[in-house]
């Protein structure tokens, strides 16, 4: 959410609290989404555990109305998080399982585009409503989106998922893979670069004078321009392998948190980087989740998606908005997020050097 940052600092909070604060979303993503996903499949019964993590997710964040200080938004989102976090990669491996039985692992951008398009909506109203409103505004709005996540768990068509019946394999020996750890890696450095920007990007616009509109106009750049890579994910794949997706996704990353830093001065290039966001989100996330499934099939793909759900988004994520929190409070936002160029190009030399794969997404 790219106004939970703004609402924070409404509260007088200062960077490192609300890096701490907004990290919370991603530390709990290192734990939680591999209990339920051991959990999913053992039973198979994804839909299931997806209504059970999205109702305690409405029902906890409603504390969030009684809280204002740090200690009590801690315990809110702290608490909260432990379930929406393991929402997502529960509804990914049961979008992956559909995909993969009937051979279309190349679809799977088409649907990931609506997600896109819910941020987009979010991102122009939201950024509008705050100007109108005051940022108080923004917790009522996410507690009608959670209630609404909930009910559309039961549109979820039931479908228990049975794998074929193997000796039970250790997922230890998937793990140790030097291309597993390789590409777990990479994603991780990514999705730090990334964990600055989701946590303080609002802030570092509204700190320079930009208005809620813009930052939701910024926003919405990018996620139109991811939508447009999903469109186009399955004419991409068919002619590159997904480590090369990677890599051009990476070198997308340098040039755009770089560009962030030194020209947030310069409308034009914001929305230059925005656009990036096709690369160092869209077409990243479609290769890596790929990728994951390739290394993790049958009885592993839920913990293989929560897996990397907790590496990535979770260690990953919790180190950008940690550190960043911890830079921005002595060296600057602008200066912060020049610097973060470094991890992606770290994951670029890493990938590079380490993934020898030459897999390809399947098509029907």
């Amino acid at each position: 959410m790219p106004y939970w940052g703004i609402y924070l600092k409404s509260l007088s909070f200062n960077a490192l609290q609300i890096g701490a604060l907004l990290s919370l979303f991603q530390i709990s993503r290192i734990f939680a989404p591999n209990i339920l996903g051991w959990v999913a499949d053992q039973s198979g019964e994804y839909i299931k555990w997806i209504k059970i993590s999205s109702f305690f997710g409405f029902i906890i964040f409603m504390g969030i109305f009684w809280s204002n200080t740090f200690v009590n938004i801690f315990v809110v989102m702290m608490a909260m998080s432990i379930f929406t976090s393991s929402t997502l990669p529960l509804a990914e491996s049961l979008t992956l399982a559909h995909l993969k039985a009937n051979k279309a692992d190349s679809k799977y951008s088409h649907i990931r585009l609506w997600g896109s398009m819910g941020f987009i909506v979010a991102a122009l109203s939201l950024g509008v409503m705050i100007d109108s409103y005051g940022e108080r505004s923004l917790i009522y709005a996410l507690l009608v989106t959670q209630l609404v996540i909930f009910f559309l768990a039961f549109i979820l068509p039931e479908k228990k998922i049975n794998f074929t019946k193997f000796n039970k394999r250790s997922i230890w020996p998937i793990l140790k893979q030097r291309e597993v750890i390789v590409l777990l890696l990479s994603c991780a450095l990514m999705v730090s670069s990334h964990g600055l920007l989701y946590n303080f990007y609002s802030i570092f616009l509204e700190d320079q004078g930009y208005s809620g509109a813009i930052t939701g106009l910024l926003w919405s750049v990018g996620v139109v321009f991811e939508i447009l890579i999903f469109l186009l994910m399955p004419k991409i794949l068919s002619k590159f392998t997904l480590k090369s997706v990677l890599l051009i996704s990476l070198a997308f990353a340098v040039l755009r948190f770089f560009l962030i830093g030194a020209y947030v001065d310069s409308i034009l290039i914001l929305i230059a980087a925005q656009i990036m966001h096709a690369a160092t989100f869209g077409s990243f996330h479609v290769a890596s989740i790929q990728l994951i499934a390739h290394f993790f099939y049958n009885e592993h793909q839920a913990r293989g998606q929560s897996l990397y759900n907790s590496i990535t988004y979770g260690v990953g994520g919790a180190i950008g908005g940690l550190g960043g929190g911890y830079m921005i409070e002595y060296s600057g936002m602008a200066d912060t997020f020049m610097l973060s160029a470094i991890l992606p190009l770290v994951g670029f030399i890493v990938l590079l050097l380490g993934l020898k794969t030459k897999f390809k997404a399947e098509f029907k």
